[in-house]
């Protein structure tokens, strides 16, 4: 970073910020952790030397939270995956239940946002469908931060949402379901040759809020990759050119991902292959009637404080995730 001309290439400099931070957010609560404790040693023997236990006590309160922090950087060890510190596209599809889904979708939608708010995640909207009469169809975002994907990709899979429909005239209760993707966003580093002839390219206008320039032209971009059927868009853009490339970019990831998933069939289970959105694919349940309760059906744990998920708290359940992955054996440096 600090040799001449860093950045006149704005792009690759950003890209290598990102990776100093993500690095960053590694070392330094260790040296922070190893500092602390060290202190608290000098600090536990002078105590004893001198036999004082109010300060025995009250350093007894400081290792309880150097103890928490050891915790979390326990944690940061469990992504080690090489993908788990990359940025990452991050999608949200509604499924069975009409109106209903789109309306979960896009609560889910405020869910991560305000997680990612929460935890400094820079975040953009690359396309977005609304629902026909409210919420979204689907969305996809690009994420960026220490370690993005791998904790969003903790979220992988079918949320179901059980509640009093508001939508629903008799008041009655309704279950809705939408589906969470996320693959990693790489630069020049993914090695995947796409065919020209094995893609279709559909120019589009650009739907929902946008300048008169996004509206009006047809700068939205489709790709389609005809042998997998796999489908990307992207409308952010000004330009087809740029559209065309970040679509390009979440191809590439897509198809990267579905080849690990071709040589590991438990994480196909619990990636991309999700299956039908609907009943008994799901990975957690948002429960708000007759009793509160947000349950992951992978790990077990759950949580009574519905309000606090839903307004982005999920640290919890990301959190038991990777230990069940890390004890499973799922999701290591063979995990490909």
């Amino acid at each position: 970073m600090s040799k001449t001309g860093f950045w006149d290439n704005p792009e690759s400099a950003q890209s290598v910020v990102s990776q100093m931070s993500a690095l960053k957010s590694v070392v330094e609560p260790v040296e922070q952790l190893q500092r602390e404790v060290e202190d608290l040693r000098e600090l536990f023997e002078l105590a004893v030397s001198v036999s004082d236990k109010e300060e025995l006590y009250q350093l007894e309160g400081q290792l309880d939270i150097v103890a928490k922090k050891c915790e979390q950087v326990e944690l940061t060890g469990l992504l080690s995956r090489p993908e788990d510190m990359k940025n990452c596209f991050f999608s949200i599809h509604a499924g069975a239940g009409g109106t209903e889904s789109c309306d979960w979708a896009s609560m889910l939608l405020r869910m991560y946002t305000r997680y990612f708010e929460e935890h400094r995640f820079k975040f953009q909207e690359l396309d977005i469908t609304p629902g026909e009469e409210a919420g979204i169809r689907s969305i996809t975002l690009q994420v960026g931060g220490p370690f993005a994907f791998g904790k969003l990709s903790c979220e992988t899979g079918v949320h179901r949402l059980v509640r009093i429909s508001p939508f629903d005239a008799n008041k009655r209760r309704h279950t809705s379901f939408a589906a969470v993707d996320c693959v990693p966003e790489f630069e020049d580093d993914i090695d995947i040759e796409i065919n020209e002839d094995d893609i279709r390219t559909d120019f589009y206008r650009a739907s929902g809020a946008g300048g008169q320039h996004v509206n009006k032209t047809s700068s939205a971009v489709r790709i389609t990759h005809e042998p997998t059927g796999i489908v990307v868009q992207c409308q952010n853009e000004r330009s087809q050119h740029k559209n065309r490339a970040q679509a390009m970019k979440m191809l590439k990831a897509k198809l990267y991902m579905l080849e690990q998933q071709k040589r590991d069939a438990e994480v196909a289970k619990l990636y991309g292959q999700k299956g039908e959105i609907a009943w008994g694919n799901q990975i957690r349940s948002y429960v708000l009637q007759p009793y509160q309760m947000v349950k992951d059906h992978r790990t077990d744990f759950q949580t009574g404080n519905v309000d606090a998920v839903l307004d982005g708290e999920i640290d919890g359940f990301i959190e038991s995730y990777l230990r069940h992955r890390a004890k499973t054996g799922r999701g290591n440096k063979n995990d490909k």
